[in-house]
């Protein structure tokens, strides 16, 4: 996650010793276990793995590009699920990334670390270069405006292989119009989108995460299995596709780079 560097430490989690908790300025923004790299704390994370786990043939290696590198606890869970798994991991604040190395174990080969801008990384990066790019950029509790546009994700549009897989980590807050915003603006781009989160969030009763899933080809997502996945999570979650995703969406714009500069 990109994050402002003040206030920045790493703590033991109480309940597991072998659980660190990244924080900037008192608040989590990642979650790593020293031991078992497998070990997904967070329900959105969980959400993020289980796309990907049900997106490729189970222990095949993946190529990906991680937006916001926080203490790697994807790029961690990846090479442990997935050896052999190319990975490049951008994260904005040079801070993060030194804590992380100071205080945590290295991640596994095959994972490389660059401090980036992650729009400028999008725009360099090769065609058809990664199997799934999975964003999680947000500075002072929000999502900047140049990752969030039209434009941003047609770039990220143009790096996945044909049968690639974007996921997006959206905070919001009912009436959730910030992640309807955001459906509206992959669905402008990409030929199949789907929207998973905790049951009471989709019911406008709670803050919190979201996880935007697309896809280049229509019918990619795997909606049926995730559903399934997402259910049997402690903590329950949801998948709107198809009308139901129509139904989320209707009356939302999609956001552009002219838009978000006037904001």
């Amino acid at each position: 996650m990109e994050t402002a560097a003040e206030g920045l430490e790493l703590v033991v989690d109480p309940a597991r010793r072998t659980g660190r908790t990244l924080l900037a300025a008192g608040v989590a923004q990642s979650y790593v276990d020293v031991a078992d790299p497998r070990y997904l704390h967070f329900e959105y994370v969980r959400r993020m793995a289980a796309v990907v786990d049900l997106a490729a043939p189970p222990g095949r290696p993946v190529t990906a590009l991680h937006l916001g590198g926080g203490a790697l606890t994807l790029p961690r869970w990846l090479a442990a699920t997935r050896p052999g798994s190319a990975q490049l991991v951008v994260e904005r604040d040079a801070a993060v990334v030194e804590l992380v190395r100071r205080e945590l174990p290295p991640p596994a080969p095959g994972v490389a670390v660059r401090v980036a801008d992650a729009r400028d990384t999008v725009t360099a990066a090769p065609p058809d270069r990664y199997d799934v790019v999975l964003a999680d950029i947000y500075r002072a509790a929000r999502m900047p405006g140049h990752v969030a546009s039209v434009e941003f994700a047609a770039g990220v549009a143009r790096t996945l292989h044909p049968d690639g897989v974007y996921l997006v980590n959206v905070t919001d807050l009912p009436p959730l119009v910030f992640a309807r915003t955001q459906v509206a603006t992959l669905r402008a781009v990409f030929a199949d989108v789907c929207l998973v989160a905790d049951r009471r969030m989709l019911r406008g009763r709670r803050y919190g995460n979201l996880v935007l899933a697309a896809a280049r080809r229509a019918g990619r997502l795997p909606v049926r299995r995730l559903a399934t996945r997402v259910a049997a999570d402690p903590v329950p979650g949801g998948v709107l596709h198809g009308p139901a995703l129509d139904a989320f969406v209707s009356g939302a714009r999609p956001a552009t780079d002219a838009t978000l500069a006037d904001q």
